[in-house]
């Protein structure tokens, strides 16, 4: 685990962040207005409400707590943790993030951060998504993690985790978001994946460890996620989605905003479909993502384009051995039946022509096996 150059120096960085009424925007303003934190954490009453946006309650609501936080005893949990922090004015500090209008003065990282993830890609969505979602969401990550990007998000359920997921897969790196400290998981189901991601990127986030999950802490949470990503995909969302924004932080500090398209009569296509209405760029390939990001993307179009092509082609092949693996007579018919979009038991015996007994058995033997799945209905897809 990374140490902190200067744990004295994030203890008061901590204990500033800590006073009531001091959020990113005023301990910015502090900063500049006083030079350093020092210099704040030391200044009167009088001094501090002639800062922009502070006035005399706050000021004193800053006097007062100052000193509460036991920015100590914080440290020692997130060394526990396995948790490092760094200040905005660390080199570490990732550049992108630095630049928004609020960036975090102080993150608590669970794992590495790295010169590769200035490149990289933010994708968001509903958690309640589709299964149509989900493969989008996986894939593109996939795609994007095998080209050299870092895949952003913030492992809630859904399209996020099917994110994370994808670029693991590649073997890619992976940027973690969270909406509570890191001394926790959320969500709980997702243990596992927070220990995967730590181990192949970082989790991070701004709040004290043992912050919870409350609904206040997401909406910041979300311009970190734009705020480290040259551009933001919304795979699913509705138009009351986190992931619009996530969207909206990143129009508003300039960065590049897409969409993948989605079924007309589904809601979960209303927040993409707004968006693409609204200018942001369609995604349907690699080859999009890259021309929605200009310049940039044009640097980087042949050898992202190649890259894909071999993940793509990697995927493919291992598909086609897996699902032909011992795969003979009725499991092979049933098998190459099923596509990405979920089939009816009784479609699979009309196309068959099958009894319906040796369909079901094939389909038992396929699931076995993992190369299907059930979903509710009857309904079946490839894995």
């Amino acid at each position: 685990m990374p140490i902190p150059e200067n744990a004295k120096e994030i203890e008061r960085w901590l204990k500033l962040l800590g006073a009531d009424g001091v959020g990113a925007i005023i301990f910015a303003r502090l900063l500049a207005y006083f030079g350093s934190v020092d210099a704040a954490l030391g200044a009167s009453v009088h001094a501090l409400a002639k800062v922009e946006g502070i006035g005399l309650p706050t000021a004193e609501r800053i006097v007062a707590s100052r000193d509460k936080f036991d920015a100590c005893a914080e440290l020692e949990s997130a060394e526990k943790s396995g948790v490092w922090l760094l200040h905005m004015a660390d080199p570490r500090y990732p550049p992108v993030l630095r630049k928004i209008y609020d960036p975090p003065p102080v993150l608590y990282v669970k794992g590495t951060l790295c010169r590769e993830d200035n490149l990289a890609i933010a994708i968001v969505g509903s958690r309640r998504c589709s299964l149509y979602g989900q493969e989008q969401a996986s894939r593109l990550a996939h795609l994007l993690g095998a080209a050299g990007f870092t895949v952003v998000s913030g492992m809630a359920r859904g399209i996020d985790t099917a994110a994370h997921t994808g670029a693991l897969a590649a073997q890619a790196r992976t940027i973690a978001v969270q909406g509570c400290g890191l001394s926790r998981v959320f969500p709980p189901e997702n243990a596992k994946l927070f220990e995967q991601i730590c181990a192949s990127g970082a989790c991070i986030c701004e709040l004290p460890m043992r912050a919870e999950p409350l609904a206040e802490h997401f909406p910041p949470r979300n311009r970190i996620i734009a705020g480290l990503s040259l551009g933001t995909i919304v795979v699913e969302a509705g138009l009351r989605s986190g992931a619009l924004i996530t969207a909206k932080v990143a129009l508003e500090n300039d960065r590049e905003v897409m969409a993948v398209p989605g079924k007309v009569d589904s809601p979960l296509s209303q927040g993409p479909h707004y968006l693409i209405k609204q200018g942001a760029k369609l995604i349907e390939s690699v080859e999009d993502v890259m021309d929605a990001l200009g310049h940039i993307g044009a640097q980087l179009k042949e050898h992202t384009e190649l890259a894909a092509k071999e993940a793509t082609a990697k995927v493919e092949a291992l598909l086609f051995d897996t699902a032909r693996f011992n795969l003979k007579g009725n499991e092979k018919t049933v098998f190459d039946m099923l596509g990405k979009e979920p089939l009816h038991i009784d479609q699979l015996i009309a196309d068959t022509n099958l009894p319906a007994g040796a369909v079901n058995a094939s389909l038992v033997s396929l699931q076995l096996k993992g190369v299907i799945k059930q979903l509710p209905g009857n309904l079946f897809v490839r894995r």
